[in-house]
Parts: C-alpha cells; sequence; structure tokens
C-alpha cells in the first residue's frame, strides 16, 4: 500500500516529507494539544485534555494566533523542544 501525505501549504515544489512513525503507547508522552484558532477547536481539546488526564498522560496546550496563517517559527520550534506527540484541533 503506496502511503501518499499532502501538504496544504502552497509550495510551488513541495519537499518529499516520510511520515514518523506512530508510537505504539502514550506511556511516558508529552502530549501538546494544539488549537489552530477555528471555532470549536477548543471544546474538542478541552475533551480530549479530559480523557488524557484520566490516563494519567500529560498535556501541555498551544494556540495558533489566527488559523489563517502558518504557526509561527517560535511556536513551532516550542512545541518540537517540549512534546513527544501533537494532536491538532480542526474544527468549525
Amino acid at each position: 500500500m503506496t502511503l501518499i501525505v499532502l501538504d496544504p501549504t502552497d509550495e510551488r515544489a513541495p519537499a518529499q516529507r516520510e511520515p514518523l512513525p506512530r508510537r505504539e503507547s502514550l506511556d511516558g508522552a508529552r502530549v501538546g494539544l494544539l488549537d489552530i484558532s477555528k471555532a470549536r477547536g477548543d471544546v474538542f481539546l478541552d475533551r480530549l485534555a479530559e480523557l488524557l488526564a484520566e490516563r494519567g498522560v500529560p498535556v501541555r496546550r498551544y494556540a495558533k494566533p489566527t488559523f489563517a496563517k502558518p504557526m509561527p517559527p517560535d511556536l513551532r520550534k516550542e512545541i518540537a523542544a517540549e512534546c513527544d506527540v501533537v494532536i491538532e484541533a480542526l474544527a468549525d
């Protein structure tokens, strides 16, 4: 089976990227929840944070200033340094 990952950015010559391997478990993982600032994304992430807390999984919350622009590089670096797994909310 061939997996095709589409890059939604406006790149004329998109970079070839291989998906990172998925973790088998969240045990010991630092999980980041990223709100891209679309309507009701926070509702989804609030519930997900509750469910993860019930399992003892530590969660950090992040938010993009606006969904209309790419994530600021400083925020991207912060998340990469502080998290092993990131879950992003895309809601309306």
